[in-house]
């Protein structure tokens, strides 16, 4: 076997320079394809204006919050986001009387790491904004995309049942932020430490519900489903809105579970505001799209599960090894 030849000086250089921008291309593509399917996603329904709706593109990354001294949101050498992110941008669209199709808008001026932290403020602020004026936002969690708006607000329960055109005996979730305020919108017969070996994650935990959650939200039940996603988006949203949010899958009823926004544009015309996280998982493996597992907690020392979802196992693990709880059945 012959020596391998030694790297040509700045070979290097020109490697990672070629990576930076297959990158580059990768995101201008998807930005193309967002802003052709924006183009035509105009149409009713609440948002900043008659016909209008916005899609807004996480900083960096999508599923992680911006770490404030930078180590996620500076910008990288040579161009691009430190981790692999990328900058928070909105590309918004209209209807005719709007000026035109999808564009990108940026705030001048403003430095990348910054502008970064802002972003992810700012889309969170919109996000809350949308849902206090009644809105529906299409969401990403830690399972698949989802569609939110303020439980508390009849209309806008009453909004997300005819975008999905679902059951009206089909129940919706609750989402919170936090483990503390599930206590105000539910009654609750398991150890706190259950709860928080659960929570935050995909799971979604069946209680009794408690007299503060709107009557019109499930009024067929006294149970209630409660997720607190495993994503810092979600958790923030939620924080930043008064009450619980009520959250459902972002697809038609009985279709299949979406892991990017665009498979789900047929609904944006609905929809107030639509937050673009990236993909959320494999979208090739269908294992991705099982959504959050569901349990039901409501019978002291006794679970049963209602939808095995992408974290069985070690839910039922938790719940039979660890706190000695016996499936309903037994």
């Amino acid at each position: 076997m012959g020596t391998r030849e030694p790297p040509r000086p700045g070979c290097c250089v020109i490697a990672r320079r070629r990576g930076r921008k297959s990158r580059r291309m990768a995101r201008a593509a998807r930005a193309l394809a967002l802003a052709r399917a924006a183009e035509g996603a105009a149409g009713p329904g609440p948002g900043p204006g008659p016909g209008r709706a916005r899609l807004v593109l996480l900083p960096p990354g999508g599923g992680a919050r911006p770490d404030p001294h930078g180590a996620r949101g500076e910008p990288a050498e040579g161009g691009g986001w430190a981790g692999g992110g990328r900058p928070p941008v909105e590309l918004g669209w209209a209807g005719p009387e709007g000026g035109g199709p999808g564009r990108w808008r940026q705030v001048p001026g403003r430095p990348a790491d910054a502008w970064c932290r802002a972003g992810w403020r700012e889309a969170v602020a919109a996000a809350a904004g949308a849902l206090q004026a009644g809105g529906l936002v299409a969401v990403p969690t830690d399972t698949v995309y989802g569609v939110a708006c303020l439980a508390q607000d009849s209309a806008a329960v009453r909004s997300i049942y005819s975008l999905k055109g679902r059951n009206g005996a089909k129940p919706l979730a609750i989402c919170l932020g936090d483990v503390e305020r599930l206590y105000r919108y539910c009654h609750v017969n398991v150890p706190d430490e259950l709860l928080r070996d659960l929570l935050p994650g995909p799971v979604t935990l069946v209680l009794q519900r408690s007299e503060e959650l709107n009557k019109d939200l499930n009024p067929f039940t006294s149970l209630v489903g409660v997720r607190i996603p495993n994503h810092p988006f979600m958790r923030d949203l939620a924080r930043a809105c008064s009450g619980p949010l009520a959250l459902t899958s972002a697809n038609i009823s009985s279709h299949g579970s979406t892991l990017t926004v665009l498979e789900f544009q047929d609904l944006w015309p609905q929809l107030s505001l639509v937050i673009d996280g990236g993909p959320i998982g494999d979208i090739q493996s269908p294992e991705c799209r099982l959504g959050s597992t569901v349990v039901d907690l409501s019978v002291s020392g006794k679970f049963s599960i209602i939808r095995p979802g992408c974290a069985l196992t070690p839910t039922v693990d938790i719940l039979k090894k660890k706190y000695g709880l016996l499936p309903e059945s037994s």
